[in-house]
């Protein structure tokens, strides 16, 4: 998860993942960091599932469409770059980290939050892969409502550790 570039807040926007197994509501070791926005944790996590066991269910035995898989690979390059940028930074929650330096190299340069790009686009292209257009438009959907009230938290969450930031660097008389 990335140090958004204006504040002291990581980028969680990849879903779910067996991998990340640091403590539920913390940062990683020594950042000392908080989780914002946690109650709707839930719902990334039941999308993401929901979304790879229509795909287990619907798209065993059809014929893959390659120009799509070649796009999936693109869009997966990506992902690689965001994890490759955020190192050990990367998680699926709301981290706010105080006096966390921000991201700002890799796709972070040229956009606040490239992983929900990414999470956008996996949802929409894996299931045209296997022609599954209904999926593709269904759970796209359901990922713009889960990502509308996530964007929401992780602005909140950025604009306090803004406004704390600001605090914190103003001379005292």
């Amino acid at each position: 998860m990335a140090v958004d570039r204006d504040s002291g807040v990581r980028d969680s926007s990849a879903p779910h993942r067996a991998s990340d197994r640091r403590s539920e509501h913390q940062a990683p070791p020594g950042a000392g960091g908080t989780e914002v926005g946690a109650s709707h944790y839930p719902l990334i996590v039941a999308l993401h599932a929901a979304w790879l066991g229509a795909l287990w269910w619907f798209a065993l035995g059809r014929p893959i469409n390659f120009a799509f898989l070649a796009l999936f690979v693109l869009v997966e390059l990506g992902r690689v770059w965001v994890l490759r940028t955020l190192g050990p930074r990367w998680t699926t929650r709301i981290i706010v980290v105080p006096g966390e330096a921000l991201v700002a190299a890799g796709p972070y340069r040229f956009v606040n939050h490239p992983n929900y790009l990414v999470v956008i686009a996996e949802i929409a292209v894996l299931p045209l892969v296997f022609g599954l257009w209904q999926i593709a438009l269904v759970f796209s959907l359901l990922n713009a409502a889960v990502l509308a009230i996530r964007v929401r938290a992780e602005n909140r969450a950025l604009g306090a550790a803004q406004r704390g930031r600001r605090k914190r660097r103003r001379p005292r008389p």
